[in-house]
């Protein structure tokens, strides 16, 4: 809860957690986390290498990559970066990977090197992920650096519009979590208006549900398909829509056929 308002305090709680349970992971790994943003990183990279052990996971490499990076050592964070099959990862972290890589070929000087590391097949300007803007703008900010302008620009738009396809999607997802609960609750004989009809025999008081009878109300799953064809920017074929899985929309919002 206050790792983005008042890191310092957060970094207080968590070492307060390790003391009294140093050896669950999600405690070190939280203990991380917050030194991480304190800028901290010597204490951080502690930290994951032992939630690494504990835990047995690779999840938080990307962070300790960039630990090594704030410690001035690139070499070693590609050295780190390197030592992990990638393809064993989770997609995220293998794009969380990449992004951290490509940051320390920056560290030395070689931004050739730096825009190769980010492209990887999750760079595509014609889906979106929960990922893909942080992805987007590391290529756009590389690009850059080659003095590639016209290209960074673009890839600059390709971020705004993937934000806004994801905002949008997260949206649907909330209406979409909203009706299947009202539904699920005018199956259990509750009106979703108030006013209701008392007289049921339900046998729940106001306010009272089983959340096992709401069935599998998930969210989305964070996944927008952007597929686009509007050249009239010069992005042509990758315009961001509103689409995913369940709901496709098009760029103007509409419901797909």
């Amino acid at each position: 809860m206050l790792v983005d308002t008042d890191p310092e305090l957060a970094n207080q709680h968590a070492l307060s957690a390790a003391r009294r349970a140093g050896r669950v992971a999600v405690v070190r790994e939280t203990a991380a986390i917050t030194a991480y943003r304190l800028g901290d990183f010597a204490t951080a990279l502690r930290e994951l290498r032992t939630y690494r052990r504990i835990s047995g996971r690779n999840d938080q490499l990307p962070m300790m990559v960039d630990c090594e990076r704030g410690l001035g050592r690139p070499e070693r964070a590609l050295e780190l970066g390197r030592s992990v099959d990638r393809a064993a990862l989770e997609t995220p972290v293998q794009v969380e990977l990449a992004i951290a890589m490509s940051g320390a070929r920056l560290d030395l000087g070689n931004p050739t090197a730096a825009l190769g590391e980010l492209e990887i097949p999750q760079l595509d300007p014609s889906t979106a992920y929960s990922w893909s803007p942080a992805l987007y703008s590391a290529y756009a900010a590389t690009l850059e650096e080659l003095g590639r302008q016209d290209e960074a620009d673009e890839w600059w738009a390709r971020v705004d519009r993937a934000a806004e396809a994801l905002a949008e999607a997260a949206e649907d997802d909330a209406w979409e979590t909203v009706d299947v609960v009202e539904e699920a609750l005018e199956d259990d004989g509750f009106d979703s208006e108030p006013g209701r009809d008392e007289s049921d025999d339900s046998g729940l008081d106001d306010g009272e549900l089983d959340d096992a009878e709401l069935g599998d109300a998930e969210p989305g799953n964070g996944y927008v398909s952007t597929l686009g064809n509007d050249e009239s920017d010069g992005v042509a074929g990758d315009d961001l829509g509103e689409r995913d899985e369940d709901n496709p929309r098009d760029i103007d919002g509409s419901a797909a056929g």
